[in-house]
């Protein structure tokens, strides 16, 4: 009798993961960082704490609060956690998490290699600048993704610009993105001939001899490397 009411309490102590969320997060963007924080949420939510506080989350994790709070605001601005409001019978507001946008991302079949390049642009600068995105930089992406809507593709063709031209900052970036919005450029195709014609130009200027640079990026990327 024991027995079984000790596997009643374990059948009871359960928490559904989808399988999903365990074999996709890589390929949307995340780490194994925001998915045991994620999960955590998801437990805390479980148990009716809709709005744990970083130092609840850390005392069942191995960061600090200021990493658990970069982090989160990192998944909310990547659109996988979000904050909402509710009011209860006595009309008092509260906020809580929400995971919908994360069930959504894994499950949604709409454009998924889209959704898989999304996630794939902030790996790419993060590799490219060697460190974590700051909220401003992850937020400057989102700007480009959504507000001005820029294909995935043309930001990573103006991130190996600026990697190739020695000048690897967002403003140098936004410039490029800019330049080529005014000119009416929406492809990668469009983008290398724009940059084909303007290094051209740059070359065949006569100026004083410089320090020899390594090209081969920039003729991978001219020629046609995604």
């Amino acid at each position: 009798m024991r027995k079984s009411i000790q596997i009643q309490q374990i059948l009871l102590n359960q928490l559904q993961v989808p399988t999903r969320l365990l074999t996709n997060y890589k390929s949307l963007g995340l780490d194994e960082k925001d998915v045991m924080l994620l999960l955590q949420i998801y437990r805390f939510i479980f148990d009716e704490n809709e709005f744990p506080t970083p130092a609840e989350l850390t005392s069942f994790l191995t960061i600090d609060e200021q990493e658990c709070s970069t982090i989160l605001r990192k998944l909310i601005q990547k659109g996988f956690l979000a904050i909402e409001q509710t009011k209860n019978e006595q009309n008092q507001w509260s906020e809580l998490y929400s995971l919908d946008p994360l069930w959504e991302k894994i499950f949604s079949t709409v454009k998924p290699e889209t959704e898989q390049e999304d996630g794939s642009i902030f790996i790419l600068f993060e590799q490219e600048f060697g460190r974590p995105l700051s909220p401003f930089e992850i937020e400057t992406i989102n700007v480009w993704l959504d507000e001005d809507e820029l294909a995935p593709s043309l930001i990573k063709a103006a991130l190996r610009e600026s990697v190739l031209m020695g000048k690897l900052n967002f403003k140098y970036i936004d410039r490029i993105l800019r330049d080529w919005k005014k000119k009416g450029i929406k492809t990668v195709e469009q983008a290398r001939e724009a940059t084909k014609s303007f290094h051209n130009k740059q070359t065949s200027k006569p100026t004083a001899p410089t320090k020899k640079r390594d090209t081969s990026f920039y003729y991978n990327w001219l020629e046609g490397e995604d």
